[in-house]
């Protein structure tokens, strides 16, 4: 990126256009001084604070406004520190999912936008990660600069592992639960008090997110038990994470919070302090962010985060799944959807026998009873499906093999587990979203992410593509597009051209006025769009120690969308998200 420019380039931008100097923004709190990207053609304000440093008396409280400083001019231009980061159990460093040191002072946020924007749509993004790693690290402009500007992009960042989500009776007594879901509420309000600043109209807000992020805006959607919150209209889920949602003060966040305490040292006689808390929120950041790190990884089953979402009778009132059913839900809007192998990499790999299977059930589901199990093993057909059969490739989903057993990263007892994983974790709140907005008359689009390789978080280079080298730009285009069209037009649809790059030999689903067609999720008829490629050269790719994919490559790859019934879908998906959905208070989700 071209972050500096000539004498002679700023003298002929003066002549023209508001870049010639750094674009600046006063907040009224503080005066935040950006830069000009002359690649993307970008106004950028990078770590601009909208709360106030979480840190000493405010831990675990919630996020405040920021403190007065606008004596003088901020540069906004570097990457806001990470906030501390908590690993996940299990998971190989391969992927990511590490515990490392951040910076307790990280409510920040990144605004992207047109020079001279006035009252374009707003897109704010809330990045994933199990809720406890990653930040505001993704560059939205060439998704931006694909729908010709018309909209901006704001990215936050908010507290993660034990710092956002730490939860006991005491944490409930003396400070927040859920304060990493209170900083991005915060954020949401920031936005509409402060973006038509940068050119944006508060009125037209989608709030999106993928994984975490996107299980975050669930519970947005349905914070105080689904009363309207006017802080957006539409949702963009990309595969909507919800872990187990325990009630605060339950065994298991009890447990978590113990050991956080222990190791934090301020058991028993408080070092001091008149109470564990009060010692925690005295204690040294590197400590507490070592506690926090050392039980997400060391308590749990493989891929799962020790600090989550709570029910806590206030933000959080139900379990999503009972809630959505019952339709008490905010927003107006929601295209949502799902990646085809969602269960790699978060899920142990290594279950591929029957004995591994029944241990991992018992032990990922404790709470499940007899029938449960017998249920489970039925509608995941267990006692019919071999170990291992050898042959992997990704299904088509509406015909022959189904992802129940089969799909190109695993077969047998192993996919079934992936596939079980997927449903329950993503792809099943991805359905039950859709439904409760099409239960409430609302507005729902679903779609499912099948691009080899399909796994979870492998569609955040369709979107956020500078430097991505997959997927194809081709399908690239059609998806920054269509993600487009929802925040700019409040829909999904966009032309055969956009769909096609042109190619005759391209399949989308052809409707009017030159445009795909793509209907309405809704109960009676519950279609999603299939987004996938075909063509082009397959090739193994593996990244160690476990995960070996197909990619496509080369030329010769063309876009390959289709409709489909999204009840039906890879051997009745809706009669597992049924499943789900019946025993979820022993999950619990």
């Amino acid at each position: 990126m071209k972050l500096r420019r000539s004498i002679s380039s700023c003298i002929l931008a003066a002549a023209t256009t508001v870049i010639a100097t750094n674009p600046s923004v006063n907040l009224g709190y503080a005066t935040y001084e950006g830069y000009y990207n002359d690649t993307f053609g970008l106004n950028i304000w990078k770590s601009v604070r909208y709360a106030a440093p979480p840190v000493g008396k405010l831990r675990w409280q919630a996020p405040q406004p920021p403190v007065w400083d606008n004596n003088r001019s901020t540069p906004a231009v570097d990457q806001p520190p990470l906030c501390p980061q908590t690993g996940a159990f299990g998971v190989p460093a391969a992927y990511g999912f590490n515990s490392g040191p951040g910076d307790e002072d990280c409510l920040y946020l990144n605004v992207y936008a047109a020079p001279n924007a006035t009252n374009l749509p707003v897109l704010l993004w809330i990045h994933g990660g199990g809720h406890s790693v990653f930040g505001a690290t993704y560059d939205p402009s060439a998704w931006i600069n694909t729908n010709k500007n018309e909209f901006i992009a704001v990215e936050i960042q908010y507290r993660l592992g034990a710092f956002g989500y730490l939860a006991s009776d005491e944490v409930k007594t003396n400070g927040q639960l859920n304060a990493g879901l209170l900083d991005q509420r915060f954020a949401l309000e920031w936005v509409q008090e402060h973006i038509s600043k940068f050119g944006g109209d508060p009125s037209r807000i989608t709030v999106g997110g993928e994984s975490s992020g996107a299980g975050s805006i669930l519970h947005h959607a349905l914070a105080y038990g689904g009363k309207e919150s006017n802080l957006f209209n539409n949702i963009i889920a990309a595969s909507p994470y919800l872990p187990p949602v325990y009630r605060y003060n339950d065994t298991v966040p009890t447990e978590r919070y113990n050991k956080f305490v222990e190791l934090a040292g301020c058991s028993s006689k408080f070092s001091n302090h008149s109470s564990t808390f009060e010692c925690l929120v005295a204690a040294d950041s590197a400590v507490l962010q070592n506690a926090s790190g050392i039980v997400s990884t060391t308590l749990g089953y493989f891929g799962s985060f020790a600090f989550l979402p709570v029910l806590d009778d206030d933000y959080i009132q139900e379990l999503p799944s009972i809630q959505t059913s019952s339709g008490k839900i905010n927003g107006k809007r929601v295209l949502v959807g799902n990646n085809a192998n969602d269960g790699v990499p978060l899920v142990n790999p290594d279950v591929n026998t029957r004995p591994k299977y029944d241990s991992f059930i018992s032990n990922t589901f404790p709470l499940f009873t007899t029938d449960d199990v017998t249920t489970l093993n039925k509608v995941y057909q267990i006692d019919s499906l071999p170990s291992d059969d050898g042959i992997r490739y990704d299904t088509l989903g509406f015909t022959g093999p189904t992802a129940l057993y089969k799909s190109g990263m695993a077969t047998g007892i192993q996919q079934a587990v992936f596939n079980m994983a997927a449903e329950t974790t993503f792809a099943c709140p991805a359905q039950w979203f859709a439904e409760a907005f099409s239960a409430t008359s609302r507005q729902a689009w679903k779609y499912q992410y099948s691009v080899t390789p399909s796994y979870h978080g492998a569609d955040l280079g369709a979107y956020f593509s500078v430097d991505a080298t997959l997927p194809n730009k081709d399908f690239a285009h059609a998806m920054q597009k269509i993600w487009g069209s929802f925040i700019i037009h409040d829909n999904p649809v966009i032309s055969i051209s956009d769909a096609t790059a042109n190619y005759t030999n391209a399949s989308v689903p052809i409707g009017t006025y030159g445009n795909i067609e793509w209907p309405e999720f809704t109960l009676q008829n519950p279609v999603q769009m299939n987004l996938n490629t075909t063509g082009g050269n397959v090739t193994t790719v593996t990244v160690p120690p476990y995960l070996d994919y197909f990619v496509r490559s080369g030329a010769g790859i063309v876009n390959d969308f289709n409709l489909t019934d999204a009840l039906t879908w890879e051997g009745g998906r809706g009669e597992r998200c049924g499943f789900w959905r019946m025993v979820s208070e022993r999950v619990p989700q």
